[in-house]
């Protein structure tokens, strides 16, 4: 009998100070992962896109004692793309309708648009949240395996 095996998932992560120039990076990094995975265009983009609201939220509004990092979190599982972004704030994200004169607050509406999926959970021990989102590879059969089983990131 043949046995046949699902190829594991690959996963990349990395930590930046939590500051503004982190978020420029944080899109470099993933922008150049999602290549070496050949992940298709326009959900690499798309994934950048919504990385780049997370790691803005997080540099933002992630109240937290200075010196802490975000994290952040690439998994390629079978058909699934996932990205999440962790801080220390224990705050879980709130979409909030923006006004036609804020300047700001439309980065979670832009995420729900966007994302097959996303989320928010507060991370063990108490010490600030993780905030997620899956995009869908075209093309790609779904293998019932939630992404990103290796653990949360911590």
């Amino acid at each position: 009998m043949e046995r046949t095996t699902s190829p594991l998932p690959r996963e990349f992560e990395w930590r930046l100070p939590r500051g503004p120039r982190s978020v420029g990076r944080a899109r470099s990094l993933l922008a150049e992962q999602a290549r070496a995975w050949k992940v298709p265009d326009d959900v690499a983009d798309t994934a950048v896109l919504l990385l780049s609201e997370l790691m803005t939220n997080a540099v933002r509004h992630g109240r937290a004692p200075a010196g802490r990092e975000v994290g952040a979190r690439c998994v390629l599982d079978g058909s699934v793309f996932r990205v999440e972004v962790a801080d220390a704030s224990g705050v879980l994200p709130c979409p909030r309708e923006a006004g036609p004169g804020d300047e700001s607050g439309r980065g979670l509406a832009l995420v729900e648009l966007l994302a097959d999926a996303w989320g928010s959970y507060s991370r063990p021990y108490g010490i600030g949240k993780t905030v997620w989102i899956e995009l869908a590879l075209p093309g790609a059969e779904p293998d019932g395996a939630p992404p990103g089983d290796g653990g949360p990131l911590r």
